[in-house]
């Protein structure tokens, strides 16, 4: 049975599992070890059907150290993307495209391979029309984003319809005075502190997902750490 073919199977019996009761609600799977020793598949595979898994809502994952963000207090589901996450919420704030235009990065392609990159940039605005985050994406240009395109204005909706799914990555978080571009699209003073989080999201090949830089008002956002197990 071919590599495609095992994953189907996967896929299959752990969403029979789920539908059937057999694992209820709350039950943890096996481990991606076991399940890959059981079908005789890599762990990246595996990872691979656990987000199939995830995109069918028949399960969520709960890595052993992760993070989240959070806006007034309340946590953003970044899963479905933060436009759709603030509409969840009640928060009244809008999204501004700036831009949507291929780039070169050097860094990120000695990193990974891609050979197209293509670069979202975008502003947030509270109720008061107060800049609260710039954010800059880079992201592999395939399907939709190749034709710099968004599907529904919303670059996770995109990532899926162009099979870019994160299993993983890193985050980095520090504090970084504005300079005077950046606070002149925001609304703030050149100098002023915000937050900046620099976010790098992997395949289950370890590919490039997305390089997203933020830079965020610390009176709205904050991150907030879980370890061990949940």
């Amino acid at each position: 049975m071919s590599v495609g073919g095992k994953k189907h199977q996967l896929v299959g019996d752990l969403a029979e599992l789920i539908r059937s009761g057999r694992l209820a609600h709350g039950d943890q799977l096996p481990g991606e070890h076991q399940l890959a020793e059981k079908y005789h598949v890599s762990r990246g595979t595996v990872r691979s059907a656990l987000v199939e898994l995830q995109h069918q809502a028949l399960i969520s994952t709960h890595a052993g150290v992760g993070s989240f963000v959070t806006f007034d207090g309340v946590p953003l589901d970044q899963r479905v993307g933060w436009a759709r996450a603030f509409e969840d919420c009640g928060a009244p704030v809008t999204t501004e495209l700036l831009g949507l235009t291929e780039v070169e990065d050097a860094e990120l392609s000695r990193r990974f391979s891609a050979p197209k990159l293509v670069r979202v940039k975008r502003l947030r605005r509270d109720e008061t029309g107060r800049g609260i985050s710039l954010e800059e994406a880079t992201l592999p240009a395939v399907g939709p984003f190749a034709e710099l395109r968004l599907v529904d204005d919303s670059i996770t909706a995109t990532q899926h319809e162009a099979g870019l799914h994160p299993v993983g990555g890193e985050q980095w978080i520090a504090a970084q005075p504005l300079d005077a571009a950046a606070a002149r699209l925001l609304g703030r003073s050149t100098g002023e502190l915000f937050l900046k989080a620099t976010r790098t999201s992997l395949d289950a090949d370890a590919q490039l997902v997305e390089h997203v830089v933020s830079l965020l008002d610390p009176a709205r956002f904050s991150f907030h750490l879980t370890f061990g197990s949940r």
